[in-house]
């Protein structure tokens, strides 16, 4: 009996299954939005040096913070990165034993079974599903039975290399799996981690706004300057200018 060989990339569950492990964004556009505030009201302070105390302390703060949300951002991005890669090489993996091995071994199977009709329900690729943990536990369980009769199918054509071969492909299968699952791991982790910093971003910035509102009082154009700095830039939904927000202004400040 004939292995079910083939397995159709383009069909849709399979399709569905490498969209899930790829589509994965990077910063998202509220946190984009502040870290870029959180650069503008950076360079604002900068620009406009203050000696108190207090805002000297949220000055430095800042910095602090659009630095570590510069290196989660990477972190962020190196983890979609293994993710995606995760992706291709188990699509490549998969679709070079569906040709290679295992239709090897589906044609040796076929000699054998005359002989030995009991292999037939054991040498089976017949995964459960168009998943790659189906395919991974169909192939791992062929492969297992290949080994164990392989001295039997090795009279009916049986290529040991292949058959290593195949091994070492359900190895280099199983790290793309962990490669995917780890850069899942660090995306959604680094992304957790941006969106408290973005939080923090924006009660620095308010924090910021009295004083720069009382220091800048008679100075209206370094007080727009201000403002605009500290402004987290409306989304682009076809909003007018005037309909941005204040910096943090989603999240309400400390009782």
């Amino acid at each position: 009996m004939r292995l079910p060989m083939q397995v159709d990339e383009s069909a849709p569950a399979c399709r569905a299954i490498d969209e899930r492990e790829t589509h994965e964004g990077g910063m998202d556009g509220d946190v984009r939005r502040k870290f870029e505030m959180t650069v503008r009201a950076e360079h604002f302070s900068e620009a406009q040096p203050d000696t108190d105390a207090g805002h000297l302390v949220s000055v430095a703060r800042l910095k602090e913070v659009r630095a570590q949300m510069e290196l989660v951002a990477a972190m962020q991005r190196a983890g979609l990165i293994e993710v995606h890669t995760s992706a291709l090489e188990k699509r490549r993996l998969r679709r070079e034993m569906l040709a290679g091995p295992i239709a090897h071994l589906a044609e040796v199977g076929g000699l054998a079974k005359r002989e030995h009709p009991d292999l037939v329900n054991k040498l089976r690729y017949k995964p459960s599903g168009d998943t790659y943990v189906a395919h991974r536990t169909a192939a791992r369980s062929l492969q297992a039975e290949a080994e164990a009769n392989k001295e039997v199918l090795a009279k009916f054509g049986l290529s040991e290399a292949v058959l290593e071969v195949f091994g070492q492909m359900l190895d280099q299968f199983d790290a793309a799996v962990k490669l995917g699952g780890d850069g899942k791991a660090a995306h959604t982790g680094a992304t957790k981690q941006l969106r408290a910093l973005a939080v923090e971003a924006g009660q620095i910035v308010r924090a910021m706004d009295a004083r720069n509102r009382y220091r800048f009082r008679n100075d209206q154009q370094v007080l727009g300057a201000w403002i605009t700095a500290s402004t987290v830039r409306a989304r682009s939904t076809g909003q007018a200018p005037g309909g941005e927000s204040k910096a943090g202004s989603d999240v309400r400040p400390a009782a």
